[in-house]
């Protein structure tokens, strides 16, 4: 895991906003949406297009990204946490 993915799942252990993890972590927005990417990718995050509304099937973060909303899954909370 990169220091760019941990302090990521860092914040993701509630629900959050693209607005709020790029205000939070001050990174570049190409930066936010490849690291939200990979995370996705390793399945070590859920996308919602509301608190209560999860994605399901392929999304792509580099098109609507900013749209979303952010959560940790378990399998990305115990990758956070045996580190």
């Amino acid at each position: 895991m990169s220091d760019l993915e941990f302090d990521l799942l860092d914040e993701l252990y509630f629900v959050q906003d693209f607005a709020y993890l790029k205000a939070t972590l001050r990174w570049e927005e190409e930066t936010l949406v490849d690291t939200l990417h990979l995370l996705y990718e390793k399945g070590w995050i859920k996308c919602f297009t509301q608190p209560d509304q999860e994605c399901f099937g392929e999304v792509d973060l580099r098109r609507n990204g900013k749209d979303l909303l952010y959560l940790a899954t378990k399998k990305g909370l115990m990758a956070h946490t045996t580190l």
